[in-house]
């Protein structure tokens, strides 16, 4: 019998490694009645040469060799690339060995004999080894499939991101142009406020560009960022006020991200604008913890305090934001009466 056979391809061909060549033949007879085709490699240097050719679809491999055990090509079989299944046949009836195979990697395990049952039940457990193995092959086909388009869709997210923040960036450029060519202060600090609710917005794209992010943003990154930029852009002489930031790294869905990134903004801009005095250097103080399924928002400052049961200072625009927003998130800014200063909270739900 020969041990290559480079022919016409079989439909489906088995490689025995087997040193008796004899049985080899008689296992290309009894397997080709179940549509199988055999070749014989009578040792394990020899059939993984035959292998790296190409065209082997399963392995029977004997436990019995010349010069080694099948349990010594077992392990350099199974380390090959997409290799075929292995079906590992002993004439011992010592089970440790068929467990040693089905550890390393085989695909089955049979008890060789001479009689024509050991053949059918040899061609069933390579029929159920190569099932198997289409199995797997087709689940990491659709899997690859499933993480392309995955990708895609990310890359795709990716950049409608970088194209939002773009886009709010260039509004609140075009409104910071505006403030520049206006001489009414009322309507510079209208439009100055206005920039900053547009890139508390844009901050959010850009953090989900930036990071590769689906859907979530971790909001203590978020917040040090914007709250970087707010107070780089509302701090001077007459306001020389310091924002510090307490936050834990808890991650929010974007949508809710962008509420708080508003409420925020929104409470640090009054307390610039109203908690001291002019020159007066002060701080404000912004704390994120998480509480179970909630979080707690709290942004103080020790400054005059206010009433907030009263009118609303300036147009009144900013409290109208607070509440609409705190509503979109199933909460309510509440303020602490017994805090020295100003101290606004917001709890609402992670989920």
């Amino acid at each position: 019998m020969r041990e290559h056979a480079n022919s016409a391809e079989p439909e489906i061909r088995i490689l025995a490694i087997d040193n008796d060549e004899t049985f080899a033949m008689r296992m290309q007879e009894n397997l080709a009645r179940h549509g199988f085709e055999v070749e014989w490699a009578r040792d394990g240097a020899t059939a993984l040469r035959r292998i790296a050719e190409g065209d082997i679809d399963a392995v029977v491999l004997d436990h019995v060799l010349r010069a080694e055990s099948g349990l010594d090509i077992l392990p350099q079989l199974i380390a090959l690339p997409d290799h075929p299944p292995v079906i590992y046949a002993t004439v011992s009836g010592d089970n440790g060995i068929a467990v040693a195979a089905l550890k390393a990697g085989a695909g089955g395990h049979v008890l060789k004999s001479n009689s024509p049952d050991y053949f059918d039940l040899l061609a069933a457990t390579l029929e159920q080894a190569l099932e198997r193995a289409r199995f797997r092959r087709e689940t990491a086909d659709a899997q690859e499939v499933i993480r392309q388009q995955r990708d895609r869709a990310e890359m795709l997210l990716a950049e409608v991101n970088h194209r939002i923040a773009n886009s709010l960036g260039l509004v609140g450029a075009l409104i910071r142009m505006q403030s520049s060519m206006t001489t009414d202060r009322v309507a510079i600090d209208a439009l100055h406020e206005t920039q900053m609710r547009i890139n508390a917005i844009a901050s959010v794209h850009r953090r989900l560009y930036t990071n590769r992010q689906i859907g979530t943003v971790q909001v203590d990154e978020y917040l040090e960022n914007l709250l970087n930029e707010l107070e780089a852009s509302i701090r001077d002489d007459k306001r020389p006020h310091r924002v510090v930031l307490a936050a834990q790294p808890v991650n929010l869905p974007t949508d809710k991200v962008v509420t708080l990134g508003l409420i925020v903004s929104e409470l640090v801009t009054n307390a610039f604008k109203y908690a001291y005095g002019e020159g007066v250097k002060g701080e404000v103080r912004v704390i994120v913890e998480q509480v179970g399924e909630q979080l707690r928002l709290a942004v103080e400052d020790d400054g005059a305090g206010f009433d907030h049961s009263g009118p609303a200072k300036g147009t009144g625009l900013g409290t109208k934001i607070l509440t609409a927003m705190a509503a979109s998130l199933k909460s309510e800014l509440t303020y602490d009466p017994a805090h020295h200063g100003t101290r606004a909270i917001l709890v609402f739900s992670v989920d």
